[in-house]
């Protein structure tokens, strides 16, 4: 296998286990948690999955061969509390994780350096998904945050429980 054929390998799976990580922990939550806010200058997680699908959609669309700003974007109303329900903001959030998942189909050794473009600035493609896939993990990471604060004690950890390593430890090396 290529250098180019395993990192494309390596970062679909990278997308995939954050998707998961923050679907688990969405899945934790009731409709009234998705707009929680802990501070007036705090984004919900509703919000914050209106500006990843926003920044997915944006991106991803034509990927290969278009600016990954397009015009269509209105990224400041991503910010704006829209009201949905928890299973419209699930559907949404499948279409920006679609649109990446579709896009990261068309990729391949051949077109893994070709440049594509960002804001009017050419980077390669594998620069591009490591930007996308920082900027997504950055999010999950806010996403599960909010979780757990929401959760609080009903939280059921999405890795290894607290006071458990040596236990896991021990399983994973048999």
């Amino acid at each position: 296998m290529s250098f180019e054929q395993s990192f494309l390998k390596e970062i679909k799976a990278r997308f995939l286990g954050y998707k998961k990580l923050a679907e688990d922990s969405l899945n934790q939550l009731k409709n009234d948690d998705f707009h929680f806010k802990p501070s007036s200058e705090s984004n919900s997680i509703a919000i914050i999955i209106q500006h990843m699908v926003g920044n997915m959609k944006s991106r991803f669309t034509n990927f290969l061969t278009e600016d990954g700003e397009k015009i269509w974007r209105d990224r400041d109303t991503e910010f704006e509390n829209k009201n949905w329900s928890k299973e419209d903001l699930i559907i949404y959030w499948n279409e920006g994780w679609d649109c990446l998942i579709n896009a990261m189909f068309e990729l391949n050794e051949k077109n893994i350096q070709q440049k594509v473009v960002i804001r009017s600035e050419p980077i390669t493609v594998s620069d591009a998904l490591l930007r996308q896939l920082s900027h997504y993990s950055y999010h999950i990471g806010q996403i599960i945050t909010l979780s757990i604060i929401i959760k609080n004690k009903d939280w059921k950890t999405l890795s290894i429980p607290k006071g458990k390593s040596n236990e896991y430890n021990q399983q994973k090396m048999k």
